[in-house]
């Protein structure tokens, strides 16, 4: 049977830098499952692997659509699958690598069905997302969908408005429609997480936030204003420059901004991750023991066929 290797870890871990050099001792190739490094307008502020590590290995869903373009987790889902039953067709193994815990979910357990919903009620969300911020969105949310509430993350917008407007198009709690069934995929999966201490993490993240304000993030900012509805954009590094450019903080409050609010994703990545029981932590240098790991458990996974 086929094998899956699912890498994740919080942002600045070295996610790109294990993938890239597990796919080579592999001998295989990488899906990118992180939601905004699918489009090539946004190339700053995601931290996109270099031009010398996509030519290292093949690396897919990279740079593979404009910010123009709607995308989502659902079409995401077929094209993974997609591209697996190419990449299976000559090696055993594919690697899929990045910190969207609902898209790296989606691949390993399926995704639920939900109804469609008229475009104006998403449209009057976001009108009231921009009017009265998202506090107000969560209220109402936690009205009519306490369950959903309890793990969800409130932070996160575009979480709040998709199931604001499943409630509201269908009078049920968006909850009721999430049956959480696995489906069984043709292949088996291994996941691997990778963790650092906690200081060095953070220091590594204010360390990137630099490297990108120095390199033009502010620059790609701009040039991405007249998308900044866009749900690829209502995220982390984005946002900060959006306000300042807008002149709701100087300069030094969005750099500010910029590495706490990293620092605080990186933590919500993390939370995320240590609830799925399936992962298996590892330092995130150490490359020996991973591959060792992977290794094994294919064999094991194998036998367990015959």
């Amino acid at each position: 049977m086929k094998h899956l290797i699912v890498i994740v870890g919080a942002t600045a871990v070295g996610k790109t830098a294990m993938a890239i050099q597990l796919a080579k001792a592999l001998q295989t190739e990488i899906i990118s499952a992180d939601a905004r490094q699918f489009y090539k307008e946004m190339e700053i502020g995601t931290a996109k692997p270099s031009l010398e590590e996509l030519a290292s290995v093949k690396h897919h869903l990279i740079n593979s659509h404009s910010i123009s373009q709607t995308y989502n987790v659902g079409e995401y889902e077929k094209d993974v699958l997609n591209i697996l039953e190419k990449i299976f067709e000559t090696k055993n193994t594919a690697i899929l690598v990045g910190g969207s815990g609902l898209y790296i979910q989606t691949i390993c357990d399926g995704i639920d069905e939900m109804p469609e919903i008229d475009e104006n009620i998403r449209e009057n969300l976001t009108q009231r997302l921009e009017s009265e911020g998202l506090e107000s969105l969560v209220k109402q949310l936690q009205n009519l969908d306490p369950i959903f509430c309890q793990n969800a993350d409130l932070k996160n917008p575009h979480r709040v408005i998709r199931a604001l407007e499943i409630c509201l198009g269908t009078g049920k709690m968006y909850s009721s429609f999430r049956k959480n069934e696995k489906i069984k995929r043709p292949f088996f999966i291994t996941k691997i997480g990778l963790e650092m201490p906690r200081e060095m993490l953070y220091n590594r993240i204010d360390t990137r936030m630099d490297t990108m304000l120095a390199q033009g993030l502010e620059e790609e900012v701009k040039n991405l204003i007249a998308f900044q509805e866009h749900n690829a954009l209502q995220t982390v590094g984005y946002q900060e420059v959006f306000s300042h450019l807008k002149g709701e903080y100087d300069r030094a409050e969005m750099i500010r901004l910029l590495k706490r609010n990293s620092r605080r994703y990186a933590k919500r990545q993390l939370t995320w991750f240590r609830r799925d029981t399936e992962i298996n932590w590892f330092s995130y240098n150490n490359f020996e023991e991973i591959l060792h790991f992977i290794n094994d458990n294919q064999t094991y996974k194998v036998s367990e066929t015959l």
